[in-house]
């Protein structure tokens, strides 16, 4: 006890040089952690878009690509999945739900899904939250559209606002002959979802009718950004009307039930889909994968990102390694800080050895304020890195989508906090170790 008051007093004595070796321990400890937690909420972030899905089904194509453009967004399909294939595994036995999503369009930078009501019953997200309306109704008539939470506030969007599509992701065709009304806004769910624009299945046929030939027809020739948020919805109607084909057999419907029998799906991207028991999930894998009827593949969602992790590992072990470098370079810089330090403190030791310190307690000393400054800076560096997280948390949600939990330690993160005090623990043996074949006449004698 003697030692450690000793040794308290000492650093307290030296409080300058103290605070600043133990900001800069902090600092690395904080930047160490501060990966790890970041690498961890990036992990559970990308693993909760998605949740309670047992299969992906699209065309052929690679694993990591199905994954990338069907759940986070990212890439462009290369070709789609015809509607009867989609109905012949919706239909199976071994099939509870699907959610089918067709891609290809976007709005203002924001991706535009075609769906149905299967992606507000059965989507689900970080631990089997489902998705909710915050405002409105779900885009359930062929012209309406439901918009993620982002897309709302940043483009600021409102109920009743009417959009255009844009053809192709970043293109400059837009679907001016059928704009979308916005029935509803998705309440925030810090996923891709968030950033998206949600239409059904009829509506994106509708909006490309006329492009059986992969040209647009000469009334969806338009450069501009499409009608104004507001616009007038009568006129918009009657263009919808007029803009769908005369058929008999549905005459006394409105203009909206009209436009979901002329224009029902013909083909989609991809489908989620819901096993009706998870030990059918593999065989039904296997048959989607071995279907000759038509090109298309099957993907388990968690193996998917796995491979994904694995082939990304390398760019989180290079950032670990940055950060480990740090830490050591600011352990390194508390070595210098009590080496230099011995020659102003020569007189100490010497009169502590005068009193009777044997060499034991100055190694002592010299030790165990070498552990408690690297102790003291990895508490600090905890206390930064949760106050980071803390006041952090809701503007990198809002900003990235990326969820970083406030939890505990993990077992890796204590293992590097034991490292910290442990290097500083052998480090102080430096000083110690010079202190101890220090003569006595040394410290005392005066230096001209």
């Amino acid at each position: 006890m003697l030692v450690l008051d000793l040794a308290l007093k000492s650093l307290r004595n030296r409080l300058l040089v103290t605070s600043l070796t133990v900001g800069s321990i902090a600092l690395s400890v904080a930047l160490l952690l501060g990966v790890e937690k970041t690498r961890v909420g990036m992990r559970e972030s990308f693993s909760n878009t998605i949740s309670q899905t047992d299969l992906i089904i699209g065309p052929k194509s690679g694993t990591i690509q199905l994954l990338l453009y069907s759940v986070f967004g990212m890439g462009s399909p290369t070709q789609n999945i015809s509607w009867d294939a989609y109905q012949h595994w919706a239909a199976h036995p071994a099939v509870d739900w699907t959610i089918p999503y067709a891609l290809g369009d976007s709005h203002r930078g924001f991706r535009v899904i075609g769906t149905d009501e299967n992606f507000y019953e059965h989507y689900r997200y970080r631990g089997g939250q489902p998705i909710e309306v915050s405002e409105g109704e779900p885009a359930l008539g062929v012209f309406d559209v439901a918009i993620g939470s982002q897309v709302a506030e940043e483009l600021g969007y409102g109920l009743g606002d009417e959009i255009a599509v844009t053809h192709g992701m970043g293109g400059f065709i837009q679907h001016d002959q059928t704009p979308f009304t916005i029935s509803g806004i998705l309440a925030p769910t810090y996923t891709p979802v968030d950033r998206a624009i949600y239409v059904t299945l009829e509506g994106v046929e509708a909006m490309h009718d006329g492009w059986e030939d992969g040209v647009p027809p000469a009334s969806a020739m338009s450069f501009g950004g499409g009608p104004p948020a507001g616009g007038d919805e009568a006129g918009a109607g009657t263009e919808r009307a007029a803009s769908l084909p005369d058929d008999p057999a549905h005459d006394g419907e409105s203009p909206e039930e009209h436009a979901a029998h002329a224009h029902e799906p013909t083909q989609v991207t991809a489908f989620f889909v819901g096993a009706t028991n998870r030990r059918d999930v593999l065989s039904l894998q296997r048959d989607v994968n071995e279907w000759s009827e038509e090109p298309v593949m099957a993907v388990l969602p968690g193996l998917a990102l796995s491979e994904m992790w694995d082939g990304l590992g390398y760019a989180e072990e290079g950032l670990r390694l940055v950060s480990i470098f740090v830490v050591i370079v600011g352990l390194l810089g508390m070595l210098v800080s009590l080496y230099t330090s011995l020659d102003a403190r020569r007189r100490e030791m010497a009169i502590l050895r005068a009193i009777g310190a044997g060499p034991v307690r100055i190694l002592s000393l010299l030790v165990l304020e070498s552990a408690l400054l690297a102790a003291l800076g990895a508490l600090l560096g905890v206390a930064v890195v949760y106050g980071g997280l803390a006041l952090a948390q809701p503007w990198v949600e809002s900003q990235f989508g990326l969820y970083l939990p406030v939890a505990g330690l993990s077992p890796i993160e204590y293992g590097y906090l034991g490292a910290v005090v442990v290097a500083g623990f052998l480090i102080g043996l430096v000083p110690a170790i010079k202190a101890y074949r220090t003569a006595l006449h040394d410290g005392l004698a005066v230096r001209v």
